[in-house]
């Protein structure tokens, strides 16, 4: 088994069915939705800061009595690379909730969780391939513009 699979077939350590350990389960999966949303936090400051500093330095230069600058391109150099630091977070979070996600609906953890397969699912995901999707774009706005 690869380290990416969760363990469905042989379980580590007993789970018991309890009102405890369900409320235990909710509060971890509720944890994984904070953390989920505290990355999404992250990468929309990573996209909105890249793309603030790359706009705010090209209205700069259009300005009158602006001295060129000693590096005219690093503000674009800097946003992008924020910006694709903001996308590539929102992939790996993207990534990790669904692993975890699917972990806690696995194996021991079905009785405890007490889901059914029509269980209602987090908007949380969907967010987040959004804020892929417009990341993408203000990547692709900053870059062609400069080119």
């Amino acid at each position: 088994m690869s380290q990416a699979e969760p363990e469905i077939g042989n379980p580590r350590f007993e789970v018991r069915v309890t009102a405890d350990t369900h409320f235990g389960w909710i509060r971890t999966r509720l944890s994984v939705e904070r953390t989920m949303m505290s990355w999404l936090r992250t990468a929309v400051s990573l996209i909105g800061f890249g793309f603030a500093i790359e706009q705010f330095f090209v209205r700069m230069r259009q300005m009158p009595g602006v001295a060129p600058a000693y590096l005219p391109n690093a503000p674009t150099y800097l946003g992008l690379a924020l910006i694709f630091a903001g996308i590539v977070s929102l992939l790996v979070s993207i990534r990790q909730y669904l692993w975890t996600a699917r972990y806690l609906r696995s194996g021991s953890f079905i009785p405890v969780a007490g889901m059914r397969s029509d269980a209602m699912h987090s908007p949380v995901l969907g967010v987040a391939i959004l804020l892929t999707g417009i990341g993408i774009f203000a990547f692709f706005a900053v870059l062609l513009h400069f080119l």
